[in-house]
C-alpha cells in the first residue's frame, strides 16, 4: 500500500462517511450505508461484521448486515507500542492496511507501520480473545530496511493451509510480493520470497515512471491477499497506484497455485513472478474511477470480495465496495456486476 499525501482528506482518514452526509469533526459512533475506507479488511464474531481500515490506530466501523455499517469514533487499538515509532522514523501511529486472522483460539491482527515512499517498515502483531479486545502486543512480525531489503515490510496478509500451517504474504514495489511461513507464535519461521512481481526488479522498459515516489521504483505491485476455494489458493494483488484520488488508477490482479506457498499462474499460465495476473477488477469511470486493496472470504456460505473504490462521483473518495463471487467451470473467479452494499 504506496500511500500518496498521507495529510490529505482521502488517506488522512479511512473510515468516515460520505463527506457531503456528515460533519467533518464528528465524535460519536454514526451509521451509513456508504462508507469511505482505505484497505479494507473484515472479520465476523458473534452475529457482527467487523470492518477494518487504514487510520490513526486503525479505523473500524460494525455491521449486523454489511449494509448499514456504524462507524466507530476511536481507534479500533488505541496504544500502538512504542517500538513501532522507535524502528520507523517518522511513524505516528497512522497504521496502514490490516489484516486479521481467527487461529488457535485468538484473533491475530497484523499491521503496517511505514512512511510514504519508503522501505524502512514494520509489520506488527497484536492478539485477543475477543474483537472487541483488550489487544495485547506482540512485537514484530518482520521489518525492512532501506538499503538493506530490496523488499518493503507492508500490505500483510494471513493464509493457513489446509495442513493448518500458518503463512504471511506482504509486499510493496521494490522486489514486489513476499511469503514466509509462519511459526505457532505467528512470527517468521522462515525466509521470505518473492511470489509476484509487476516486472523484474531492475526492468523498468515496460512501465511508467512512478507518479508517487522517487524511493520504490516501477515494481507498481502491493496488498496481496490469498483465498482458498476448492483446490486452488487464488493470489490476489494490486497493479499500478493508489491514493492519488480521481487520479488513481489501481485495479486488482489475481493467479492461483495447488500449493499455498505458489507458483502462482495467471489464466493464461503466466508465472506472477514473472509479471503474470488474469484481471479481476478495475475502474468502470462510471462509479469507480479505479479500485484496489482488496480481501476475499466464505462467510455465512457467501464468497464475498471487498476493496476500495475511488468514487467518480464523489471526487475520487475511497470507498468501501462488495461484490459477491461466483466462479468459472475451470475454476476462476468473477465478480458481480452490481453492489452488495
Amino acid at each position: 500500500m504506496n500511500k500518496k499525501l498521507l495529510t490529505t482528506a482521502l488517506c488522512a482518514v479511512a473510515i468516515h462517511a460520505t463527506v457531503a452526509a456528515q460533519p467533518r469533526h464528528r465524535r460519536e459512533a454514526f451509521k451509513t450505508d456508504t462508507v469511505m475506507a482505505h484497505d479494507p479488511v473484515m472479520a465476523f464474531e458473534d452475529g457482527k461484521y467487523y470492518l477494518l481500515a487504514t487510520g490513526m490506530g486503525i479505523s473500524w466501523a460494525t455491521s449486523d448486515d454489511r449494509k448499514t455499517w456504524t462507524v466507530q469514533p476511536t481507534a479500533f487499538i488505541r496504544d500502538i507500542p512504542q517500538w513501532t515509532r522507535d524502528s520507523v522514523p517518522g511513524f505516528r501511529n497512522h497504521v496502514w492496511a490490516p489484516d486479521i486472522i481467527r487461529k488457535d483460539g485468538l484473533w491475530w491482527l497484523a499491521y503496517s507501520c511505514s512512511t510514504f515512499g519508503k522501505n524502512t517498515s514494520a509489520i506488527g502483531l497484536m492478539a485477543s480473545e475477543k474483537l472487541s479486545g483488550p489487544w495485547r502486543d506482540c512485537g514484530p512480525i518482520v521489518c525492512s530496511r532501506e538499503k538493506r531489503d530490496q523488499w518493503n515490510a507492508i500490505d500483510p496478509n494471513f493464509i493457513v493451509d489446509e495442513a493448518g500451517t500458518p503463512w504471511m504474504t506482504w509486499g510493496s514495489f521494490w522486489d514486489g510480493i513476499q511469503m514466509a511461513r509462519l511459526d505457532h507464535t505467528m512470527h517468521l519461521a522462515t525466509a521470505p520470497k518473492t511470489i509476484a512481481r509487476r516486472v523484474a526488479l531492475r526492468d523498468t522498459s515496460k512501465t511508467e515512471p512512478n507518479p508517487t515516489s522517487r524511493y520504490a521504483g516501477r515494481n507498481a505491485i502491493e496488498a496481496p491477499f490469498i483465498f482458498h476455494h476448492g483446490d486452488w489458493y487464488y493470489l490476489l494483488v494490486s497493479w499500478d497506484y493508489c491514493c492519488r484520488g480521481a487520479k488513481s488508477n489501481y485495479h486488482v490482479v489475481v493467479g492461483r497455485s495447488k500449493a499455498v506457498s505458489g507458483p502462482y499462474l495467471d489464466r493464461n499460465g503466466r508465472d506472477m513472478v514473472q509479471g503474470g495476473g488474469t484481471l479481476l477488477i478495475e475502474g468502470d469511470k462510471q462509479e469507480f474511477e479505479a479500485a484496489g486493496h482488496c480481501a476475499a472470504y466464505n462467510m455465512n456460505g457467501e464468497d464475498i470480495f471487498i476493496c476500495h473504490g475511488y468514487a467518480t462521483k464523489q471526487n475520487g473518495a475511497a470507498l468501501l465496495v462488495q461484490r459477491q463471487i461466483t466462479w468459472t467451470d475451470d475454476g476462476w473467479p468473477v465478480l458481480a456486476k452490481v453492489a452488495n452494499q
